[in-house]
């Protein structure tokens, strides 16, 4: 044992004793704490002074409308933040949208700088999707192939968008369970084996009956009087609950 000199004076003293468990217990959970804290400053988040990398990963979404003559090509970038760690999460950074159809260039071109400026900002941008969806054209919608209402292009530019956010972990989708679907197919079935007798022509398969109405949750044509209840034949939703 190395020896030490006291150059001043002794003004009190006190016996060093090993460590408890409980102080060694509450060392390790403090430390631990303050390791945490730190990783978590760390974490990126979205806001606008993220950068935009070299290279971007993207979903190109095809999008054909009876009422224009040229497909419109809606393409979403990402941005994956945190990469290879734990809170690795991929968000939306930029949409442009590509089409021969030059009639509405103006505002494609000025809706997709919003949309881009509004995912660089960070936060919640899953409000986009009820906004777009909801915007009617003053000459009426139509009706895609299966039956679901579109309101507007600028809607179907909306779905394009929640379809892309669903797929990245943003949007939680509420798809029916296997029994649900195998219900529901049952019931189209019998509706229609019963229009098909009572009008004597054949539905075509995969249809949903002529006399069903728009669903108000999914905007499918696809409502009908089920068991006492208007319900939908595509998302299952009732208004008997």
């Amino acid at each position: 044992m190395m020896a030490k000199k006291i150059e001043g004076k002794i003004t009190g003293y006190k016996v060093k004793t090993p460590e408890t468990a409980e102080a060694t217990e509450a060392r390790i959970a403090t430390e631990a704490e303050v390791a945490e804290q730190q990783k978590k400053a760390e974490v990126v988040r979205m806001h606008e002074s993220v950068q935009r990398p070299e290279m971007l990963v993207g979903s190109t979404y095809k999008v054909k409308t009876p009422v224009t003559e040229h497909a419109m090509y809606i393409t979403i970038n990402d941005i994956i933040l945190n990469e290879g760690t734990e809170h690795e999460a991929r968000r939306p950074f930029e949409v442009f949208i590509n089409s021969k159809n030059m009639d509405n260039f103006q505002w494609v071109v000025a809706l997709t700088r919003l949309i881009s400026a509004v995912f660089r900002k960070g936060g919640d941008t899953t409000f986009m999707v009820e906004e777009l969806k909801a915007v009617f054209d003053p000459k009426g919608g139509y009706f895609k192939p299966g039956g679901v209402f579109m309101p507007s292009i600028v809607a179907e530019i909306g779905h394009a968008i929640e379809r892309h956010m669903q797929m990245i972990g943003m949007i939680k989708t509420d798809n029916l369970d296997d029994h649900q679907k195998a219900f529901l197919e049952k019931k189209k079935a019998e509706i229609q084996a019963a229009q098909d007798v009572s009008d004597g022509k054949q539905v075509e398969q995969g249809a949903f009956p002529e006399s069903s109405t728009v669903c108000a949750k999914c905007s499918t044509k696809a409502v009908v009087l089920m068991d006492g209840c208007m319900t939908c034949l595509s998302c299952g939703d009732s208004k008997c609950g």
